[in-house]
């Protein structure tokens, strides 16, 4: 487990990368913004976290639960479901959006299809 990365993942850089090639500006893993997204656009009160399926679970064939150990990897992954869900809420009460992109999501997308989703959250209204 020590060689699992928490930040800098190749779904997270391939976020990353998509966005600022076509001029979006952001700040990473910023700890001042609960939950330190992935990507923080403050200026539009956005928030984008890219979460892989497994860590974070997602109800997906990524997401299956360990069959051994399975009382730690319950009281584990529950535990940061719940830490996910208190940060959406609290951004959410000082005014932020934040968006989840699945590990699995990004798969299923090619490059154009994910910049749409990305251009739709990020221009879309603060409402």
């Amino acid at each position: 487990m020590q060689a699992v990365r928490g930040k800098d993942t190749a779904p997270e850089m391939r976020v990353r990368r998509l966005l600022h090639s076509h001029g979006y500006r952001y700040r990473i893993h910023k700890k001042d913004i609960p939950g330190k997204p992935d990507l923080a656009f403050p200026a539009r009160k956005k928030a984008i976290f890219v979460h892989g399926c497994f860590w974070h679970g997602h109800n997906c064939p990524k997401g299956t639960r360990p069959r051994t150990n399975r009382k730690f990897w319950e009281n584990k992954l529950s535990k940061n479901i719940k830490r996910d869900e208190k940060n959406y809420e609290t951004l959410i009460s000082l005014g932020w959006q934040p968006l989840v992109i699945w590990e699995c999501e990004l798969k299923a997308y090619d490059d154009a299809d994910l910049m749409a989703k990305l251009k739709d959250f990020l221009e879309g209204s603060n409402s």
